[in-house]
């Protein structure tokens, strides 16, 4: 499976953001949508990702001041993202390594969706379901 036939099965609306936003604004947008990550456009250009774990870092810092803060400065700019052509285990394995739940996905450097650890767990659950079907299909009948 591709991360295309990921994409296609999730809705096409990306959340994002502006590395301008106040910090609070950004949270309320992720516990709005019920998402751990936005994207932050600066235009058309991806500059960088804010997730769950970057405002949590955020808060634990000595000052702790979240009112005071933009989305600049707490967001992931080392981004790692993929291509809508990846092969979804080798998704798995990047994301794991590098301890990430959510990717972008760009094509000729343009953002064209976003998937998490849950869409790519969900997806290879559904193939292994399908495979053992199969299986079981295949001993019972012989074909």
């Amino acid at each position: 499976m591709r991360v295309r036939d990921l994409l296609n099965k999730k809705a096409s609306e990306i959340q994002s953001t502006t590395p301008t936003t106040s910090l609070l604004k950004a949270i309320k947008q992720l516990n709005d949508h019920n998402i751990g990550s936005l994207i932050v456009l600066d235009g058309d250009t991806v500059a960088g990702i804010v997730t769950e774990r970057d405002v949590l870092h955020a808060a634990g810092r000595p000052s702790g001041d979240l009112h005071s803060l933009n989305v600049q400065d707490v967001m992931t700019t080392d981004l790692i993202t993929c291509e809508p052509e990846a092969n979804v285990e080798g998704i798995m394995a990047t994301m794991t390594e590098n301890r990430i739940r959510h990717l972008p996905v760009l094509e000729d450097e343009n953002l064209v969706g976003v998937i998490s650890i849950g869409d790519v767990v969900k997806a290879r659950f559904q193939e292994t379901e399908a495979e053992a079907s199969q299986l079981k299909e295949y001993i019972r009948t012989g074909r």
